[in-house]
């Protein structure tokens, strides 16, 4: 004899309604009563399913514009009472309840609402489901008894198991409907609080609490002895690699997602420059390796500010993560699938079919990522780093040059045009894992028009002297006449005598040393503009 509870009651209050009648009949036609609210119950009526309308069940109407509906113990009485437990069961009778043995509830779509740029706080406010979580939680907190189907994608599970089983679903599976539930309620509160948290003025809350929902599970992590998982953030509703969709290619690994999301950062941040003498609008493009920028480019076409990003360092490229501010069209593919280069992942708000059909010829396995022209800022302003014991927490490093607050230190006056190459190149810097020095300036892609790009980079060094060596030497003769950036300041006059000697005739760095004057008296004796910043960029 089947020992597992039977379902013969059951509450449906869905806001998604994708295969609720199917699901719905399936229950019907094996004895199960359904008890339903709203919307719901007018669906499943229009299709001819017998239903009870929830007010009838609780003998109070639903009431403050839907506010106010399931928030009765003849519903939740039903849902948590123990079946076994003589109190419980009196109780139930004494007050006329009927138990429910099923619930099945998804909420009030929060997150979709708040993902529009235009959706009101008023709006928002309406989508935050109040009964719809306190019945799920119910349910699972009683999955002893009652079976909890938190979405659409557990229908046919639920049915099955219900034949097999005699109108039953097992202990098990049960319990896996009530994690599910629970991971469920947990990441749309988080997804509420995040969005609320965005309007608060308070820098940090007092209590740290942060719900991501496992989105796939990984081949492995940085090296193929250790798991991983990719999680999303529900305060997420921007372009970002975790949201973008995959058009071509293979899964992605767990280190294809990190330099993709370091590439797309990159080259959003050099997209919202204006950095060459042009007020038209201008595209970016910047090739990632290990997460630090080889190449970055802004011009007034994405086709030369991909070659002019791959230019910068043809062979850190090759293997690389590129990610674009426009649309990839097969004019800018031609220049990505040159048969001298080979990318693992290619990032951009759209690509036209020609530019697809080209793509996916030209690589089997290449991942193509389309993240959307939603430019709006939909990620927290907080970002998290873990450590053995705890985690660090800081606000996003978001700061933006402000080239009109620099103040001119040595050598000739800069122009304009070197302004804003400067400036495109303090984005990339900030870019690059410290100690970073970055070498660019102005300079011509295939169609002759002019843009700005990276010559070479010197990252991640534990000196800076190291860094500006590096720099210089994947710069090689490009070196003179450019542009150098530090992301921090000179403790010595060392790193920038070698930048000096390598023919930069322009050196921008936050300053702030107590031998500053070191490197200001070495670049008015040389002619070499030096420009403090006054804002460090420290990646670690």
């Amino acid at each position: 004899m089947n020992s597992e509870p039977v379902i013969s009651r059951a509450l449906l209050s869905v806001s998604d309604k994708t295969d609720l009648v199917p699901f719905a009949r399936a229950l019907a036609a094996r004895g199960v009563h359904i008890v339903s609210t709203g919307g719901t119950a007018k669906a499943l009526s229009a299709a001819g399913v017998e239903v009870q309308a929830v007010e009838n069940l609780t003998g109070f109407p639903e009431g403050l514009d839907g506010r106010v509906k399931t928030l009765h113990p003849g519903v939740h009485g039903g849902i948590l009472a123990i079946r076994n437990n003589p109190e419980h069961s009196a109780f139930l009778r004494k007050h006329r309840i009927e138990p429910i043995d099923l619930v099945c509830i998804n909420l009030y779509p929060f997150q979709e609402t708040v993902s529009r740029p235009d959706v009101s706080m008023a709006e928002a406010i309406e989508n935050i489901d109040v009964g719809g979580p306190a019945m799920l939680r119910a349910a699972a907190k009683n999955h002893q008894w009652v079976t909890v189907v938190p979405a659409a994608r557990y229908y046919d599970r639920v049915i099955n198991e219900m034949d097999a089983n005699g109108n039953a679903t097992v202990a098990q599976t049960r319990a896996e409907l009530a994690a599910a539930t629970f991971a469920r309620t947990s990441e749309y509160d988080a997804a509420i609080a995040a969005f609320l948290g965005r309007r608060s003025p308070a820098a940090f809350p007092q209590v740290l609490q942060l719900g991501y929902l496992k989105i796939d599970e990984l081949r492995y992590g940085e090296n193929p002895h250790q798991t991983a998982a990719l999680y999303r953030d529900p305060a997420s509703t921007g372009q970002t690699v975790v949201n973008a969709r995959q058009l071509h290619g293979k899964q992605l690994s767990f280190n294809n997602i990190n330099d993709a999301a370091a590439a797309l950062e990159a080259v959003k941040a050099l997209g919202r420059l204006r950095a060459i003498p042009s007020e038209q609008a201008l595209l970016a493009a910047v090739v990632v390796k290990h997460t630090n920028p080889c190449g970055g480019a802004i011009a007034g076409s994405q086709r030369d500010a991909v070659a002019m990003a791959i230019a910068g360092d043809p062979v850190a490229a090759y293997g690389g993560i590129l990610a674009v501010t426009g649309k990839i069209d097969a004019g800018t593919a031609e220049v990505i699938c040159d048969p001298k280069n080979f990318f693992e992942v290619v990032v951009a708000p759209e690509f036209d079919e020609g530019a697809l059909e080209l793509l996916r010829g030209r690589w089997a396995n290449v991942r193509l990522l389309a993240v959307g022209n939603n430019s709006a800022t939909g990620t927290r302003k907080l970002e998290y780093r873990s450590v053995p014991g705890g985690m660090l927490v800081q606000d996003r490093d978001t700061f933006a040059p402000v080239t009109s607050a620099w103040e001119h230190r040595a050598g000739p006056k800069p122009g304009v045009e070197q302004l804003k190459a400067a400036a495109a190149l303090d984005v990339l810097c900030k870019h690059v894992g410290s100690n970073a020095v970055v070498i660019g300036g102005v300079d011509h892609g295939p169609s002759g028009a002019m843009g700005v790009r990276l010559f070479g980079v010197g990252a991640g060094q534990v000196d800076r002297v190291s860094a500006c060596r590096l720099a210089i030497d994947k710069s090689g003769p490009k070196a003179i006449g450019a542009i150098a950036v530090g992301d921090a300041f000179f403790p010595f006059a060392d790193g920038p005598m070698l930048l000096v000697d390598a023919g930069v005739k322009m050196i921008v760095h936050p300053g702030g040393s107590k031998r500053d004057q070191e490197t200001i008296d070495l670049c008015e004796a040389r002619g070499v503009t030096c420009m403090t910043s006054g804002v460090r960029h420290f990646r670690h």
